[in-house]
């Protein structure tokens, strides 16, 4: 038998949320899960910053001795 959440158990854990981070801090951890998704989401995509290729706009310096 699969868990559904009803309405009633989506409000208890949004109250108890409210109680452990307080008012002022809720916008704070939205952002930092909104982030946090989006980071997921990409790494899922294959969508890795790090492996994109960068261009070499400058020609790298080279040492006179």
């Amino acid at each position: 038998m699969p868990f559904r959440m009803g309405p009633w158990e989506i409000a208890l854990i949004l109250a108890i949320i409210l109680i452990i981070f307080g008012v002022g801090k809720l916008p704070q951890v939205g952002s930092a899960l909104g982030k946090g998704i989006r980071m997921f989401k990409k790494a899922q995509s294959g969508e890795d910053e790090e492996s994109k290729e960068k261009p070499k706009d400058t020609p790298e310096k080279t040492e006179k001795s």
